[in-house]
């Protein structure tokens, strides 16, 4: 009985979820660490090229993580393996001089961020989508990372 309940419960969170939210999802690393070698892939379905879209990535790290900034390169190809954007980003986790943490945080040094990759963004044509997140730092292992997603949604109005 228990577990048609929790199934009932589920159900209706993904009902009453965001219309416009196509894609959040979300990738821990266990061991709280990003190795270089780990490539981050994300799928999504753009049925309507009409509305401008936002694509983001989201960031988990604790106090432990040793820079101020993040730089994280993505690749965003079409379902035929076209290139439609590339880029290397720098996000900043931690004040520069002060290094205060940014970010959200609910559990003591653990803290959140969203970073925009793409905002107001037009696809040209309808499918299948393909993010990939590589960080781009001088050490091969990043302490303090705990987890990296992706967030496609439907630009509101």
């Amino acid at each position: 009985m228990k577990g048609w309940y929790a199934a009932g419960v589920a159900l209706l969170m993904v009902a009453c979820g965001d219309p416009n939210l196509l894609l959040e999802q979300n990738t821990d690393f266990n061991d709280r660490n990003w190795k270089i070698t780990d490539t981050l892939r994300f799928e999504f379905q753009i049925k309507d090229i009409a509305p401008a879209y936002s694509i983001d990535y989201m960031v988990r790290n604790s106090l432990e993580y040793p820079y101020a900034r993040l730089f994280v390169a993505y690749q965003l190809k079409d379902s035929t393996g076209l290139l439609v954007s590339e880029k290397l980003v720098a996000n900043y986790l931690f004040h520069e001089k002060t290094g205060e943490p940014f970010g959200s945080s609910a559990l003591g040094d653990v803290y959140d961020h969203r970073f925009s990759l793409l905002d107001n963004y037009r696809f040209t044509r309808n499918g299948r989508y393909h993010l990939q997140l590589v960080q781009q730092m001088r050490m091969d292992t990043l302490p303090g990372i705990m987890a990296v997603g992706a967030r496609v949604a439907i630009k509101k109005k």
